[in-house]
């Protein structure tokens, strides 16, 4: 549980909010985790007929991915509050924090008179929020990217929304370079096959992740769990004997977790473990959809090489 706590305090994907929802204790809990879908996520902009803001100056960020990319936006100054999560860049540590992104404290966030609230989802903070901003007109936009290259992506539009263009554009261009250089250096690649492990007291895994999914594509791997419709799979170590994966990813960030869940997995003979290809990655850096997940995914693509040859 250790795990899925610290992974849905720091990022806000379905597959903690799940996780943690199951290893709670409560039937209910287990249930939502076993069954629940991922959530479309909103589109990345305003809306369709809304024109995005301009000039913002001062805006929330109710995602620590968000706090990140409006920082390589090179508009980090123009965030007058965040959620407890936002922790990187250093810079991040020094912003009010209103809240924890699912809960929100309302009438803090509105006396900061913010001219922007940036959000993941239309839920939890953003959907508290909602009501407030549209009677002020305070936008809300959306950031959920849905692939690698919609980091770069949200990068520039971003730069745009600030007008820090003249930062976000070299910055989103030195990004989108890092991705062209994975897709064709990984490009005709033997497969492998990749069981991301999310939490281990019970075992979870990402489904239908198309983010994560997409990393993994680009280094040429293949998540065996990539057909469930549900946020995060409840998974059993049988399973994943009779599937025997090429590697396993832990999201642990610590050498003493590590080492326990390459035991755990080397008791259990499984194949991965034997031949050494159990691979550690920043919890922070693989789900959180903001520009660090490009560090991650080149990190990915140098482990999974390594199971493949």
């Amino acid at each position: 549980m250790q795990t899925c706590t610290r992974i849905l305090l720091r990022i806000a994907r379905p597959l903690a909010i799940a996780c943690v929802a199951a290893l709670a204790g409560s039937d209910a809990g287990q249930a939502w985790a076993a069954t629940t879908p991922l959530p479309a996520a909103p589109s990345v902009a305003t809306s369709a007929e809304k024109p995005e803001p301009r000039h913002a100056t001062r805006a929330i960020s109710l995602a620590p991915h968000i706090t990140e990319l409006i920082f390589a936006a090179g508009a980090g100054q123009h965030i007058v509050a965040t959620v407890i999560s936002s922790d990187y860049p250093a810079a991040a540590a020094g912003i009010p924090k209103i809240g924890d992104g699912l809960n929100i404290n309302v009438e803090k966030a509105l006396t900061l008179n913010p001219d922007l609230v940036a959000a993941w989802q239309a839920s939890g903070a953003a959907r508290t929020l909602a009501p407030s901003l549209a009677k002020l007109h305070i936008p809300l936009i959306y950031s959920a990217p849905q692939t690698l290259q919609d980091i770069p992506a949200q990068v520039l539009r971003l730069g745009r929304i600030f007008g820090t263009e003249a930062s976000a554009e070299p910055a989103a261009a030195a990004l989108a370079q890092r991705i062209d250089t994975l897709r064709r250096r990984y490009a005709g690649k033997r497969p492998v096959t990749v069981f991301i492990e999310v939490g281990a007291a019970p075992l979870y895994t990402i489904g239908r992740d198309p983010l994560l999914n997409d990393v993994l594509e680009t280094c040429g791997g293949v998540n065996l769990f990539a057909d469930s419709a549900i946020a995060a799979p409840q998974v059993s170590a049988e399973t994943l004997m009779l599937r025997q994966p090429d590697a396993i990813v832990t999201a642990e960030s610590t050498e003493t977790g590590f080492e326990q869940r390459v035991q755990a997995w080397t008791r259990l003979q499984l194949g991965a473990a034997l031949k050494h290809r159990i691979y550690a990655l920043d919890p922070d850096q693989l789900f959180r959809p903001g520009p660090r997940l490009i560090d991650a995914a080149e990190q990915l693509c140098k482990d999974l090489d390594q199971a493949r040859n």
